[in-house]
C-alpha cells in the first residue's frame, strides 16, 4: 500500500509543523538545547542557533508547493539533521540519569531515542525519496 499524494502532503505538513516549532524554540529559548550539546561539539550556542535555522529551512522546503527537487533536498536535510542530533539526545538522557531525581526518566528517553530512526525515515518517505517498507514505486 503506497501513500497517496494527499497522505504524503499531510505527512509533510505535520513534520514541517513540528520542525518549525522546534526551530522557533531553538532560536527563542536556546538554553535547554545548549545544555544538552555534547562536549565534543564546538560553540554550542552557535550550533543550537544554526540547528534552529536548519529546522525552519527544512520545514519551509518540505511544504513549498513549486519544486519537488527542493522538497527532496529539504527531506534529505531533515533526515541528516535527525541523525546528527542523535548524540545530543543521548547526552540529554545521560545528563538526566545523573541527576538525583533521575530527570525525565526512561519513559521519556527510550521512546525519544527509539523514534529517532522514524524522524530520519519520515521526511524521506513523505517526499517520495523512499517507498520503504512498501518497496519501489511501480513505473508505468
Amino acid at each position: 500500500m503506497s501513500w497517496s499524494r494527499s497522505a504524503a502532503a499531510i505527512a509533510r505538513a505535520v513534520l514541517a509543523t513540528a520542525y518549525a516549532a522546534a526551530g522557533v524554540l531553538h532560536l527563542a529559548v536556546p538554553g535547554p538545547f545548549v545544555g544538552i550539546v555534547p562536549r565534543f561539539v564546538p560553540a554550542p550556542g552557535t550550533v543550537v542557533a544554526l540547528t534552529g535555522v536548519a529546522e525552519l529551512a527544512g520545514a519551509a522546503g518540505l511544504v513549498q508547493p513549486w519544486s519537488a527537487p527542493l522538497r527532496r533536498a529539504a527531506a534529505w536535510g531533515l533526515a541528516a539533521y535527525a541523525l546528527c542530533v542523535w548524540p545530543a539526545n543521548v547526552q540529554h538522557m545521560l545528563l538526566d540519569f545523573a541527576r538525583a531525581d533521575g530527570g525525565l526518566g526512561l519513559v521519556y528517553h527510550v521512546p525519544r531515542l527509539a523514534l529517532q530512526p522514524v524522524l530520519i525515515w519520515w521526511p524521506l518517505r513523505a517526499s517520495g525519496i523512499t517507498h520503504w517498507p512498501q518497496g519501489r514505486k511501480q513505473r508505468s
